[in-house]
């Protein structure tokens, strides 16, 4: 669809004043890169939330400093600490919830530029996280600041929350927040994740990690014979996944529009494997003993459709498992759920789907693609836990960079963002427009 109507009054200095703040959006992005929240461990959360506390105070924001007591990682070396900072209108209404993560991953190996100086260079803000998601967070804010100074009589609320852990499952983020109820008092959630600037992500589909260890029993290595290799077992249960179980997952498609197209079907990794004595360190010049391994261990990553069932989908491992103890001797095994997500879709006709794609429309000229995830992200506990479906994902930054080395964010890509999230705050908040 092509843009047909002309922006209103309102909608034309809301441009305006994005385009205005585009070095500020710029720099914003750069220091929230050169604050390196890696996760793990999870390294400087407070500090970048003390800046976005100072940040965000300064335009009359209400901030709220929140640690995630017990949750998966906190301790005092490493606190898992969030903000939620809240502006109130001039009159009662609806609240628009802006969410960003601020950890990132590790940095890796290939960069050509410093993963943590926010480098500029030819329109792009390059480091980790650039895109995964600090210049989504920044893209909000200054989406939120310039409706502020734009739109004087508005009314509700708007939100905008760094919270920890995404990368690791957001149980010290968004999952803690949910848990206390912050997510009572909202009614629309933008989440702007790297899905680029056209397109809206609906949900994601689901994930369940488990750990298979099979069992031996130790002997000398000059004697397997005496012993029972725990690695041979294992390498018949890799055996009949690749024989029975990857080709069953590959016909198991989807009508979830997923993205990228590989990822509508179903998908299993083999997420890490181990068998047998611990290694010796890389720098040790030792040689490991003579053993028989009587235990190897594979963690696995099975994402699934919604159109599967959780416990289809856990009966198709430990289908592979049995078939494989009925047909070898001295076979044992043992499986542990490590984590489950189930999937989830907002409908296309939700206020805040139907928002931001009336926003794109009005920014861009088009009609947005609606996208689901291939992986999980804090969607999960805003619907599962904050039991608020209206949700979404959308922001600047092209998906296939993230954890990548030289990941950037387009500075173009972040000012239409923003415009798209200020548009939005606008339908959803602001007084009535008119052409």
């Amino acid at each position: 669809m092509e843009l047909t109507q002309p922006l209103t009054d309102m909608q034309t200095r809301l441009a305006a004043e994005i385009d205005a703040r585009r070095d500020d959006l710029t720099l914003l992005t750069q220091e929230l890169i050169r604050i390196p929240t890696l996760n793990p461990p999870g390294e400087n959360y407070r500090d970048i939330c003390d800046f976005l506390d100072r940040r965000l105070s300064k335009v009359g924001f209400q901030t709220e400093l929140v640690r995630a007591h017990g949750a998966p990682g906190d301790c005092e070396a490493y606190p898992r600490w969030n903000i939620v900072a809240r502006r109130e209108g001039n009159r009662p209404g609806e609240c628009v919830h802006f969410n960003s993560h601020i950890d990132v991953v590790d940095v890796g190996k290939g960069w050509t530029t410093d993963p943590f100086g926010g480098e500029l260079k030819d329109g792009k803000v390059y480091g980790r996280g650039a895109c995964d998601m600090k210049g989504g967070l920044a893209a909000s804010i200054v989406a939120a600041e310039a409706f502020l100074a734009v739109v004087p009589d508005w009314q509700g609320a708007i939100e905008i929350s760094g919270t920890a852990d995404e990368e690791s499952g957001g149980f010290g983020g968004v999952a803690y927040l949910a848990e206390k109820g912050y997510f009572k008092r909202v009614d629309h959630v933008i989440i702007p994740e790297p899905l680029n600037v056209d397109r809206i992500c609906l949900g994601h589909r689901g994930v369940w990690w488990a750990e298979i260890e099979t069992h031996g029993e130790i002997a000398h290595g000059s004697m397997p014979f005496l012993g029972d290799c725990a690695v041979r077992h294992m390498g018949a249960v890799l055996h009949e996944m690749e024989q029975t179980l990857f080709p069953a997952l590959a016909q198991k498609r989807t009508d979830m529009p997923v993205v990228p197209e590989g990822a509508k079907q179903s998908t299993l990794n083999i997420n890490s494997l181990h068998g047998g004595q611990e290694e010796i360190p890389r720098d040790s010049t030792g040689l490991p003993s003579p053993c028989v391994p009587d235990s190897a261990r594979m963690v696995i990553d099975r994402r699934f459709l919604i159109e599967e069932n959780i416990d289809e989908v856990q009966a198709e491992i430990t289908g592979v498992l049995e078939r494989v103890k009925a047909g070898r001797e001295g076979f044992s095994y043992d499986i542990r759920e490590m984590h489950r997500v189930l999937p989830t879709m907002t409908d296309k006709s939700a206020p805040v789907v139907t928002t931001v794609t009336q926003a794109i429309r009005e920014t861009l000229g088009k009609d947005p693609d609606y996208v689901v995830s291939p992986g999980t992200y804090d969607q999960k506990h805003i619907d599962r836990i904050g039991k608020l479906k209206n949700c979404v994902a959308y922001g600047p930054g092209i998906l296939d960079l993230a954890h990548k080395p030289d990941e950037y964010v387009g500075v173009d890509d972040m000012v239409a963002s923003a415009k798209v999230m200020a548009f939005s705050l606008l339908t959803l908040l602001g007084p009535p427009q008119t052409p």
